[in-house]
């Protein structure tokens, strides 16, 4: 009889596939990207081919990792269906993959107004910057921050809000820095950046500069921590205003130059046959009331709430 390889190798491949990314990879399993490349080595090592190949920033299947992926989808099909049909049915839930900021900042001190509204159905919060898989039962909806929203049949994805985009620093690093009047005097500041210089590049653009050198400065990956650096004066970060409204406010971050750019905007998506529901309706009307830019709730809202 073939001994299988390591599970943990195997799922760690399984997720490699569907995400082309070790780091997406590692943050849907809650580890870090060294422990997934080292099951990807294992197991390629163990049952003696190679399965992936680097493409350009991320990786690639071969075509033998092709054909054992597929398979290998089909077999982790058939075990969440055992365990699904094997467990005892429990309490309805609410199941919401969402990214990492805007579930810190905006969504849980506020998450015991869901729950009132929700009433029997118990929530499932959790942060991460991986897209589910809606037919595999993953989510039952997600909280997502895109740039342009790609079509499906199967999904519903409803705007949330498209809040402004700001250059924010903290207040003394502004102050070593008085002679800020236009964009291009941003090169001339320490940048902080979260996954790539993308995003910077796109702002720039957006306000008015023609040619952009290479901008340098600390990648983060995480909006959050791009803030966090800010506030620590350890540079200049974008943030949407949703995320730092409060900083603002409270005086911990400064807006560095004024501006009205926006770059993408937050969506709630689910599959088509869930919008019916009454708890993704109330989710919904929730959500629209919470991510307004100025933080607050109507009456109109609140009555939509509480009608639901």
């Amino acid at each position: 009889m073939t001994r299988l390889p390591s599970l943990s190798a195997l799922r760690a491949f399984e997720v490699v596939g569907r995400t082309r990314s070790v780091r997406a990879a590692g943050e849907e399993l809650a580890v870090s990207p060294t422990v997934i490349s080292r099951h990807l080595q294992n197991l390629q090592s163990d049952i003696g081919i190679d399965l992936v190949e680097p493409h350009g920033r991320g990786l690639a299947l071969t075509k033998s990792g092709e054909a054992f992926h597929a398979q290998l989808t089909r077999a982790f099909d058939l075990l969440r269906q055992a365990v699904h049909d094997a467990r005892p049915i429990q309490r309805e839930s609410l199941h919401i993959w969402c990214i990492p900021g805007i579930a810190n900042r905006c969504l849980l001190p506020r998450l015991p107004e869901l729950q009132r509204h929700l009433k029997t159905s118990e929530i499932i919060l959790q942060p991460t910057l991986s897209r589910p898989d809606f037919t595999r039962a993953e989510a039952d909806a997600e909280i997502v921050y895109i740039d342009e929203l790609e079509e499906k049949s199967s999904v519903r994805a409803e705007l949330l809000a498209r809040p402004q985009v700001l250059a924010v620093a903290s207040p003394s690093l502004r102050v070593r820095y008085p002679a800020i009047t236009g964009p291009c005097d941003l090169l001339s500041l320490p940048l902080l950046h979260e996954e790539s210089t993308q995003q910077w590049e796109r702002y720039l653009r957006q306000m008015g500069l023609g040619e952009i050198p290479p901008l340098r400065g600390p990648r983060l990956w995480h909006a959050h921590l791009a803030i966090e650096a800010a506030r620590l004066g350890q540079g200049v970060a974008l943030a949407n205003r949703l995320l730092v409204e409060d900083d603002l406010r409270a005086g911990r971050l400064v807006e560095v130059i004024a501006s009205d750019v926006r770059l993408g905007g937050y969506y709630l998506i689910a599959p088509q046959g869930h919008w019916r529901d009454p708890a993704m309706k109330v989710l919904h009307t929730w959500l629209k009331s919470i991510l307004r830019e100025d933080g607050g709730t109507d009456a109109s809202n609140a009555s939509m709430l509480t009608n639901s």
